[in-house]
């Protein structure tokens, strides 16, 4: 296990593949920890640095009191990547990530050469909606929402299967500090001017099934940057890396391929 201490935040990371290769960080979404991967490393080519963390209010990372500012997710980010001397990395954000990924591009390039935005978009819901959301949880925990969540993040045949349960069970296990904190920094982010004077090579991916940040949303943010490729996964939800790991596997793979990260 590692536990990176920044003084203020204790950030639990893991490394797979290559520690010398070209390094390609992957960041998740709310109410997941990082082994939403899980299936994907083994799917990503031999020789890449592959490097996961959970967000702070997350999986084993420490859970301030909420709420947290868009701007203090994304410095963990930049201090974790410092401190393991990542720099020209292709950084994977999904949902909440993504965020964090157009973030962290516009604030430092020299660690950021490529992005991946996933399932994301430069402003995604309104402050009403999660302000609604968070009252909710506060009144009636993460439980209360699971439900409407499972058919937002996952397609039909997905949610009929027992590992949609395991995912279930990891959203209603994550601290409802850590979420709340989490879907305020969310409710306050709009990255639409930022993002739209990003030049750097970007892949956009939606899922067809995706509830929560749907295809024309994800469509919309990739033109935000100049050059940036889209692709839809079909009967994927918001979370194709685990209903679609193979195919996500193979157009991540390409995108590295072709910008020469491999």
């Amino acid at each position: 296990m590692n536990i990176l201490d920044l003084e203020d935040i204790h950030l639990h990371w893991r490394e797979d593949g290559d520690p010398k290769g070209a390094p390609v960080v992957f960041a998740n979404s709310l109410g997941t920890d990082f082994r939403m991967w899980d299936k994907l490393i083994p799917l990503m080519p031999q020789g890449l640095r592959l490097i996961r963390y959970d967000k702070r209010g997350h999986g084993l990372s420490a859970c301030p009191p909420a709420p947290y500012p868009m701007g203090t997710l994304v410095r963990d980010a930049e201090r974790l990547l410092d401190a393991l001397d990542v720099k020209n990395c292709v950084f994977v954000g999904l949902s909440v990530g993504g965020l964090i990924a157009q973030g962290l591009a516009v604030k430092r390039l020299d660690l950021v050469r490529a992005m991946v935005l996933s399932n994301t978009a430069a402003k995604i819901g309104t402050a009403q909606m999660w302000a609604d959301r968070i009252a909710a949880i506060r009144a009636g925990g993460i439980e209360a929402i699971a439900d409407g969540l499972m058919e937002r993040w996952f397609s039909k045949p997905f949610r009929a299967g027992a590992e949609m349960q395991g995912y279930r069970a990891m959203l209603t296990r994550q601290p409802v500090e850590g979420y709340c904190g989490v879907a305020s920094a969310i409710a306050g982010t709009d990255f639409i001017t930022p993002t739209s004077g990003l030049t750097l090579p970007t892949l956009a991916i939606a899922g067809s099934e995706d509830g929560a940040t749907p295809p024309d949303l994800v469509r919309e943010t990739a033109d935000l940057v100049k050059g940036a490729r889209f692709h839809l996964i079909r009967g994927a939800g918001h979370l194709p890396p685990v209903e679609k790991p193979g195919e996500y596997a193979q157009i991540l793979t390409g995108f590295l391929t072709d910008i020469g990260h491999v």
